[in-house]
């Protein structure tokens, strides 16, 4: 049996155990420990599963019935939680970012290749219904070549991180780092690795809290990637794309109905009807409705693990390569 230690009990292991819930029946899984700083938030997540609660990330890697632990902390603890239960010998699930810089990540590669653990980096858009589409256009070659695309995903200002960890740069990596990073990711993803070339440019902002602009550069295709959080929080949250074919273009905004659309050159426009699943994410603040992108990264997690199959998607070389990437364009902005 897959037995699962659920580190952090705010927003993400919130969502996290919605998704456990939701996948009840679908493995052979359970959520057997619980670990927070917070003992009434561990409990009250622990309790939906009839688990053991800790008080701390290294009470429950040293202690838990666990075999794999599922890491919902603040980024700059994923190095030192995930280093804990490599050496455990637990599977390991990170939220994004893996981790903050390049010696950080290129420790985790080392412990992983020592360890022999399996380790997914939760970089969910790889696996929300309408990027997947997009994948799936683009890798059947449905459209022709993709020519140009725009990513977009901005957000109010995040009220909702634990001791505002989010608006310390030493402790979020800035707002690139931790959402605009996962258009980087899925960029990587649609156009098989790294751009070319890229320039970037930031707004300062006060702490983490800049605004990027980024461009990259594939062959003959171009790319174009915003992203930042410092909107007023009645500003709406909007992951978008736009995606340019030789026979179609290819447009999404979280913020429209319908949000996809497909605008053939013919003139025909398509409106696909995609699998959706919606979870409450319960208690835990944040700024996103729909989870299914949550809940399909957890089930690919878990029927890996079930299978003994190795993780092919989002694996912890694709979540410090997308880190490294993205420290790449942090670093093209600031130079003058």
């Amino acid at each position: 049996m897959i037995k699962i230690g659920l580190i952090g009990a705010g927003f993400m292991g919130s969502m996290h155990a919605a998704c456990y819930e939701a996948l009840a029946g679908r493995g052979d899984f359970k959520v057997t420990a619980v670990a927070d700083d917070d003992p009434d938030k561990a409990a009250k997540l622990a309790a939906k599963f009839g688990a053991a609660v800790y008080p701390s990330a290294e009470a429950l890697i040293q202690e838990g019935d666990v075999n794999t632990i599922d890491i919902c902390l603040p980024t700059f603890m994923h190095f030192e939680t995930a280093s804990a239960a490599m050496r455990k010998g637990c599977n390991v699930f990170v939220e994004k970012p893996a981790c903050l810089n390049e010696r950080e990540a290129e420790q985790l590669l080392a412990l992983q290749r020592e360890t022999k653990t399996q380790v997914m980096v939760g970089q969910c858009i790889r696996f929300w219904p309408e990027y997947m589409e997009l994948k799936r256009l683009a890798s059947d070659n449905v459209y022709g070549r993709l020519l140009m695309g725009v990513f977009k995903r901005v957000s109010p200002r995040p009220g909702w991180a634990w001791n505002g960890w989010l608006h310390d740069p030493e402790k979020s990596g800035s707002a690139a780092l931790d959402l605009h990073v996962h258009d980087v990711d899925f960029v990587r993803s649609l156009l098989g690795g790294d751009p070319d070339r890229l320039t970037a440019e930031t707004v300062a902002r006060q702490g983490a809290n800049g605004h990027i602009f980024s461009l990259y550069r594939y062959g003959d295709a171009v790319i174009s990637l915003e992203g930042g959080w410092d909107y007023p929080e009645t500003f709406p949250f909007e992951m978008a794309y736009r995606v340019s074919f030789e026979k179609a273009t290819v447009v999404f905004s979280s913020a429209a109905t319908p949000a996809l659309r497909i605008y053939e050159n013919d003139g025909n426009i398509i409106e696909p009807k995609l699998d959706e699943l919606s979870i409450s994410a319960g208690d835990g603040g944040g700024n996103i409705s729909s989870l299914g992108g949550y809940y399909n990264e957890l089930h690919y997690f878990l029927e890996c693990l079930s299978a003994g199959r190795e993780i092919a998607n989002s694996t912890l070389q694709d979540g410090c390569d997308s880190l490294r990437l993205t420290l790449r364009e942090i670093a093209s902005a600031s130079r003058p």
